[in-house]
Parts: structure tokens; C-alpha cells; sequence
């Protein structure tokens, strides 16, 4: 059911369909229900290497922008205001830095910061720089090419000289990156000069750290989280229909069992009919595991060592455990000692590695896991390189990205047709100067061939010019500055490229997966090579 945009766009019903009953819209729908599903274009799950979830026995999750969607509005500028906070009280940053503000719209998913020039690059799947800002100015093509294209060896465009910002946690950091090189330009005299770029980045670092350690943002969560965090009233009946499917279900979280527990009361508990926010330990039902302070992606290394605590839910006390099993309590042995006394189908535990993970889930093969999280590299990549996890990747910028791609199929045609013209014109153009140059052509007619080479460049500046402002124009349909997530001019973006090679799955939300059957076989659409195209119908 709609597992492709080709699919879709071979479908005759609109583009956009109401996923909800149309009888309740707070009712969610769900595969299972009894009211059959139209799943919209922008909550597809689409599919890049074949996964027969009938080969899944246990789905995993992260919580941070997986289950738990922030709002970028709130959130990221929470967290944009405490770094600033930082950089001026605790590394003696300007006090001008405190009236600075946050377009939380500026920055994608995608972009490379070249920490040692202030840059801001987006690049293609070939790793070539074709959008790059310096702070917030754009650099010329010239400029680029000086750059970042001259080199006989190709750069990396990784650690230590780079930072990649491939999680949404990190859009905040490099707007504030760009200010801080714009500031520097503009004010030599107010920053020091032992502060380099690289320096300033490594700041902004330290001071987002110093955010989080402190606890922050995540106070400011847990007092109110329906400010920060979006509703998903979805989240409960997908977990339900997985484990009613005879599937294990587990979460693994960076964040610690005080704040796990927050966000998670709030999002199974927000579609409660009194609004009910109190905080209670119902959520455990839904879950098999919980590992909490993960530590990922160390995480996924086998030969990680990392202890393995159990925690009491009610206190947050850490216990002690043999791979998962409590150990005897040493001194007072308290009911509250007991980490399964809450619910016993549900294990809670603290740090570990992946191997204890497999054995609480007792997974024989890790072809059996699917995982899904946001992260490309802390989640995805290294469960998929390290282990052999099944993957789902979450993009909520890709809701948007398809629906406008169902908008602008008329556009992006004409720019095909726009760039055949210039590839005949360009023919004809090399036509007649080969007649020019080699063949012996009398007076006149070198006269006229040499008058229509000059009409077919005229005709060939303005061909290129209106295929290069309808491609701009195009790609500032999708965002202003950067343009489409997924593309870069007619090449898959570096952000795609990973996208298609590290996750199985990808869609815009976790609770798309609530859209599908859980015994669904994905399988991706049929690759096409360039000689393909124009044989092959599509």
C-alpha cells in the first residue's frame, strides 16, 4: 500500500489523504483497525534495501527526535539561549552575543562546517561543494572552485578539520557558528586574536556540553513538555499493534532513567481523554527492554565493557547485575531493591553494551532487529556497519520534501525539457564550428554559418540562464538558502547518499510504521542507471 513515490504519483486519488477516521480525527488510524487507512504521500515509508517483517522478532527505538519530535521553535531555541548564556558568562564571549536571535528555519540537515575557514558547505553524493557560505555570505562560484575543487586528492570533508551536522540536535550550534564568523569578520577588535574559527566551533561545542551537563534544558523539558515536544497520539497504538504481532519491543536512549521517564509518560499519556500529565510508570507496559545512558554509538561496539546497571524505576536507584540478571543486594534489601517489582515484563536498565541487549531480547541473529532512530551516525550507520541491524531512519523534513515534490512534478519536467534544449543547441553549436574550422567552406556561406553560430550562442546564454533561475527557483521552493534536503542541483545530496546507504527504511515519522502491516514485506523500487532512462518506461 503505497510504498513508493512512483506509485503514488501513477495514483489517481490526491496527493494528500486524511490519515485519521473521518468520524474523529483525535482517533488515530492504525493498519489494525477496523476503518481502512489512506496513508498520505508525506507519511510513506519508503524503501532502499527489501525487509520482510515477518524475519523481525524485536523493534527498536530511540526516543530523542524518534519517538519524541521537539519543536524547533521552542526547543532549539531553548537550547540556542543557553549556549549563548555560556559562551559569554563562563568563556568571556561578548555581552553582544545576548541580544542575538535564532531563525530556527536557516540551517538543514546535510551541511558540512569547514571549522578551519568558517564555511558552511552543502555538497553532492560525489562529496563536490556545491552551496557554500562563509558565516552567512555566499561564496562565488570562483571562490569554490579555489577552495574546495583544485585539489588532485579529494578531502574527506570529515574530523578534526570538519564538523558534520547530520542530527537536528545540532542545527542551533551551527547557526550560531555562522554568527560568531560574521562577528569575528565584522569585529576584529572584539574578539581576541588567538580565536580562530576553529577555535569558536570548539567553543560553541564546549558551551552546548556544558548545556546539557548541567541539566539545563532538560528541567526546562520536564516542567513543561508540551511546549517543547509534539503530540503523538499515534505512539500508543503503534507499540501496542507490534507487540500484539508477537514482536519484542525495546528502547535505547542516550538520556538518562529521570528524564527517559518524563518524556515518556508524556507522550503515551498525552492523548488521555482528561489530559492527565501525571507522571506514573504505566508506559513500561509497552516495552520489553528500556536501556537508558546508552552511550551510543559506542554502544553498538561488541567490544565495548561497559557495566550494565539496573534501575529501580520508582527511585532511579542503580543495581548492580550479572549481563542483566540482579545481583544480590548487599546490607539493607529493600522491596524497592528490586528493579522488576514495577513490572515485571519490563527490564529497566542503565549503560551495557549491544550484546547485553541481545541476550535480555535473547536475539539469535542481528538480521532479526529492526532499530529506528534520527541520527544517520549514531544510530543508523553503526547499527548497520557494526551489527547488521535492520534500520529505519527518521527525516521529519521529508514530509514536506514529497509533498512538494508532488507539486512541482510539472516544474521539474520543464527543467528536463530546458536542459535537452541546451544539450541540442550545444550540438549544433560544435557542428558548426567543426564546418568552420576544418572544412573549405567558400566566402558567403562561412559568412552565414559564422552569422547563425553567433545567433545559436546568443540562443544558447539565454537557454542557460532560464534553466539555471528555474532550477534556483525550483530548489528555494524546498528552502531559501540550502534548497532541496535530498538534492543538490540534479545529484542526490551527501545527506541522501547516506540515507540510501545506511538505512533500510526511511519516513518522515516513526508512527508511520502504525500505517503498515507489521507482517509487510518492503521491497524498494528498481534501480535505474543512466542508459536506462528513456528505454525503460518508468
Amino acid at each position: 500500500m503505497g510504498e513508493n513515490l512512483g506509485a503514488v504519483m501513477k495514483d489517481k486519488r490526491p496527493h494528500s489523504l486524511d490519515v485519521t477516521h473521518s468520524e474523529d480525527v483525535q482517533q488515530p488510524c492504525i493498519w489494525s483497525s477496523s476503518v481502512e487507512c489512506n496513508i498520505d504521500i508525506g507519511k510513506q515509508i519508503f524503501c532502499n534495501r527489501s525487509l520482510n517483517m515477518k524475519n523481525i522478532v524485536a523493534v527498536g527505538f530511540d526516543m530523542d527526535y524518534t519517538l519524541a519530535q521537539y519543536k524547533p521553535e521552542t526547543f532549539e531555541s531553548l537550547a540556542y539561549e543557553g549556549t549563548i548564556r555560556k559562551l559569554v558568562y563562563d568563556l568571556a564571549y561578548s555581552e553582544e552575543l545576548l541580544n542575538w536571535s535564532f531563525d530556527w528555519k536557516y540551517m538543514v540537515r546535510g551541511l558540512v562546517l569547514d571549522k578551519r575557514r568558517g564555511n558552511i558547505l552543502k555538497m553532492d553524493r560525489h562529496k563536490y561543494v556545491k552551496v557554500a557560505y562563509h558565516g552567512f555570505k555566499e561564496l562565488s562560484k570562483d571562490d569554490k572552485v579555489e577552495t574546495y575543487g583544485s585539489t588532485l586528492v579529494r578531502d574527506s570533508f570529515d574530523e578534526p578539520d570538519y564538523a558534520l551536522i547530520d542530527t537536528l540536535f545540532s542545527l542551533a550550534e551551527a547557526y550560531l557558528f555562522a554568527q560568531l564568523v560574521d562577528f569575528k569578520d565584522n569585529n576584529p577588535d572584539k574578539v581576541p586574536e588567538d580565536v580562530d574559527y576553529a577555535r569558536m566551533y570548539k567553543d560553541v561545542r564546549a558551551a552546548v556540553d556544558m548545556c546539557h551537563r548541567d541539566g539545563t534544558l532538560k528541567q526546562m523539558v520536564a516542567k513543561d513538555p508540551k511546549r517543547f515536544i509534539n503530540v503523538d497520539t499515534s505512539i500508543v497504538p503503534m507499540l501496542k499493534m507490534l507487540r500484539d504481532s508477537g514482536r519484542s519491543t525495546f528502547l535505547v536512549t542516550n538520556s538518562l532513567w529521570d528524564y527517559t521517564n518524563v518524556v515518556m509518560n508524556f507522550l503515551c499519556t498525552s492523548s488521555a481523554p482528561d489530559g492527565d500529565q501525571k507522571c506514573n510508570l504505566d508506559w513500561l507496559q509497552y516495552f520489553d527492554v528500556i536501556i537508558t545512558g546508552s552511550a551510543k554509538p559506542g554502544f553498538f561496539h561488541e567490544d565495548n565493557r561497559a557495566n550494565l546497571f539496573g534501575v529501580e524505576p520508582k527511585s532511579g536507584m542503580l543495581l548492580n547485575t550479572d549481563n542483566g540478571s540482579p545481583l544480590p543486594q548487599v546490607g539493607n534489601t529493600s522491596e524497592m531493591s528490586s528493579p522488576t517489582k514495577v513490572d515485571k515484563s519490563c527490564k529497566v536498565f542503565q549503560g551495557g553494551n549491544v550484546m547485553h541487549l541481545h541476550k535480555l531480547l535473547q536475539i539469535e541473529s542481528s538480521s532479526q532487529v529492526l532499530y529506528v532512530g534520527d541520527h544517520i551516525y549514531g544510530d543508523i550507520l553503526r547499527s548497520k556497519k557494526a551489527l547488521g541491524w535492520r534500520t529505519m531512519l527518521v527525516v521529519p523534513e521529508l514530509e514536506r520534501e514529497v509533498e512538494l515534490l508532488w507539486e512541482l512534478r510539472k516544474t521539474r519536467k520543464q527543467l528536463q525539457l530546458l536542459r535537452n534544449d541546451r544539450d541540442a543547441i550545444e550540438d549544433k553549436i560544435h557542428h558548426l564550428k567543426w564546418s568552420l574550422k576544418f572544412e573549405d567552406v567558400e566566402a558567403d556561406e562561412k559568412e552565414r554559418l559564422s552569422a547563425e553560430l553567433h545567433q545559436l550562442e546568443s540562443e544558447q546564454e539565454r537557454v542557460r540562464l532560464s534553466h539555471q533561475d528555474a532550477l534556483r527557483d525550483c530548489h528555494r521552493q524546498f528552502h531559501g538558502v540550502w534548497g532541496q534536503l535530498m538534492k543538490t542541483g540534479y545529484q542526490n545530496s551527501r545527506f541522501a547518499h547516506q540515507v540510501e546507504r545506511f538505512a533500510c527504511l526511511y519516513s518522515s515519522q516513526v508512527t508511520n510504521l502504525s500505517l503498515y502491516s507489521p507482517a509487510k514485506y518492503y521491497r524498494p523500487s528498481e534501480d535505474f542507471m543512466p542508459h536506462e532512462f528513456g528505454i525503460i518506461p518508468l
